[in-house]
């Protein structure tokens, strides 16, 4: 029996857990300003980290103490994000939340890890597609819900030029307001061109809508559209610059995003033994 048919099982049995969770708990916020990217369905490779820096500054949100959370106007946020791969179709993701207020400091805001799992390439199917779970906690000062959940389904697809992505996310709160709301629904996505083979211009939608069981009206909805731009300058390194509008009231109106990470690679066996051997 190969590998792929060994994989396969393990693969499908992790996917189908998540998804009977979800049927029986009854939801996590948006994505909010410490992490805002659409991602691929790609997983880090065996043997590698990827380190990503994600600095998000908010020109214009919240300026006063909503629901006992600090407001977001003026506030920088850095975020440090550790991938490590473990195999072909499976990475752990950990991060450290951080924000500079205007007139308080840098602060710790708190953790998340994120596995994810993705259907080989060698399984041939015709879209990319992989599941990410991230849990964490966040200190209520920065957040109403303090510990929540997020299952992101991401589907993304490769067609010459043009780059799509949809991650349709399921979120739960399990300390906080949120927990009555059961599971909400915060749909990400992403459009992109290559207009050379080092620049890639798109546009990428982030949303909460509210509780399965019933959308938000529009007003309370969240809703904002970031023009973006990808560097591609080398395998090893990751850019991505946005600028976002949020368009109803319940959102930051304008924020500017910038990732960038660097992937480093193992050695190991033999290969290890030959790079640490005097020449």
């Amino acid at each position: 029996m190969n590998m792929a048919r060994k994989s396969r099982p393990a693969i499908l049995a992790l996917l189908a857990a998540v998804v009977v969770a979800l049927g029986f708990s009854p939801s996590l916020v948006a994505q909010d300003n410490y992490e805002i990217q659409v991602y691929g369905y790609d997983t880090v490779a065996p043997r590698t980290t990827m380190v990503e820096i994600h600095s998000n500054f908010t020109i214009e949100g919240s300026k006063t103490v909503q629901d006992g959370v600090l407001p977001s106007n003026h506030a920088e946020h850095e975020t440090l994000e550790i991938t490590q791969g473990i195999s072909d179709w499976a990475e752990v993701g950990f991060y450290v939340f951080t924000s500079i207020q205007p007139d308080g400091g840098w602060q710790w805001v708190g953790d998340h890890i994120r596995p994810r799992v993705r259907v080989p390439e060698k399984w041939h199917w015709p879209v990319g597609v992989s599941l990410s779970n991230e849990i964490g906690y966040q200190r209520r000062a920065f957040s109403p819900d303090t510990w929540t959940w997020e299952i992101r389904p991401i589907i993304d697809k490769k067609i010459g030029p043009w780059y799509l992505s949809f991650n349709p996310a399921l979120d739960r709160s399990w300390h906080g307001p949120g927990v009555n709301q059961g599971v909400t629904f915060s749909p990400n996505a992403k459009v992109s061109y290559d207009f050379t083979k080092k620049f890639t211009g798109g546009l990428e939608y982030y949303a909460s809508y509210g509780s399965l069981s019933g959308f938000d009206a529009l007003k309370d909805q969240q809703q904002q559209f970031f023009p973006s731009i990808d560097l591609n300058v080398s395998p090893q390194w990751e850019f991505n610059f946005g600028v976002g509008v949020g368009t109803t009231r319940s959102t930051d109106h304008l924020i500017v995003k910038c990732i960038i990470g660097r992937r480093f690679s193992w050695p190991h066996g033999r290969a290890a033994k030959l790079k640490a051997s005097p020449q």
